[in-house]
């Protein structure tokens, strides 16, 4: 059926397509959690205790984020987190860009078996490998800093797969053209084939920045003081210690995912169109 036809019918019934009855309702019932976390966040903490609980607040509330706001530990674990995500996402982007153009451009011995061990890592589960690290990391003293949660995280084997993919997707002629006007690969990298690839590296950015910033396991084994916390890490603790102050515990959760869902919305675009053109190619 061609595009024409789909309008044309979907024009003399619904002005959408009915495949938007079902998707609807299903992305409300997806966000009813976030819903109820920006509701919670503004109620008092009466109405989150009451049983049954409220549905809605009776009134705005901000206690809960003046008191989070007020806490003095608060804006330290929010700029370790800051701190830490975004020099993963950069240096994903620098190591991950360099090593996909290598497998992807450049053929040398044991390429391929060299790729196949990089994306077996995938497969390997954190808990096999914490261990490991963090015996890597005390033997280099970055224990209990924030070195210690950002050179685990420099560069991961899905950024160097993801973009890796994405490159094969280019022509070669750009790049062979730009070969025979004398250009270094280097050159080719960074002034032709990175210029193209926006989609897979905003993708990249937003799937490492998710990832650390919502990482909870590692920071809770590499970090012992409280300066040292990251945002997640941070939380866990704030809450553990004012669990009885609900509409705190709210606020600081609706700080903290309002990062993630902006940065979610700023390349939704982007990575939905690096998702459909990257594909599986060889």
């Amino acid at each position: 059926m061609t595009a024409t036809s789909a309008s044309g019918r979907r024009s003399k019934g619904l002005p959408f397509s009915p495949w938007h009855l079902l998707l609807a309702p299903l992305a409300l019932l997806f966000a009813v959690p976030l819903i109820w976390l920006l509701l919670s966040s503004v109620m008092s903490d009466a109405e989150i205790n009451r049983f049954p609980p409220s549905l809605w607040p009776h009134g705005i509330h901000l206690s809960g984020y003046r008191y989070v706001l007020g806490n003095a530990m608060f804006p330290r674990w929010f700029a370790n987190s800051l701190i830490v995500s975004s020099v993963a996402v950069v240096s994903n982007l620098l190591f991950g860009a360099f090593g996909g153009y290598a497998f992807a451009r450049m053929r040398f011995a044991g390429s391929r078996t060299l790729l196949t061990l990089m994306l077996a890592t995938m497969a390997v589960p954190f808990q096999l490998t914490m261990i490991p690290t963090f015996l890597v990391m005390r033997k280099l003293g970055l224990i209990d800093t924030l070195g210690a949660l950002v050179v685990p995280s420099l560069v991961t084997p899905f950024a160097v797969f993801l973009l890796r993919q994405f490159f094969l997707s280019l022509p070669r002629e750009l790049e062979e053209a730009a070969w025979i006007d004398g250009c270094s690969r280097l050159r080719v990298l960074f002034l032709i084939v990175l210029p193209l690839s926006r989609p897979a590296l905003s993708t990249v950015a937003v799937l490492t920045f998710l990832t650390t910033w919502n990482d909870l396991t590692w920071p809770l084994i590499a970090i012992n003081h409280d300066v040292h916390y990251t945002l997640q890490l941070g939380l866990t603790t704030f809450q553990g210690q004012h669990h009885t102050k609900w509409s705190a515990v709210m606020a600081g959760n609706a700080i903290t995912v309002a990062p993630v869902l902006l940065a979610f919305l700023a390349a939704q675009k982007s990575f939905l169109q690096s998702i459909t053109s990257t594909g599986l190619k060889g």
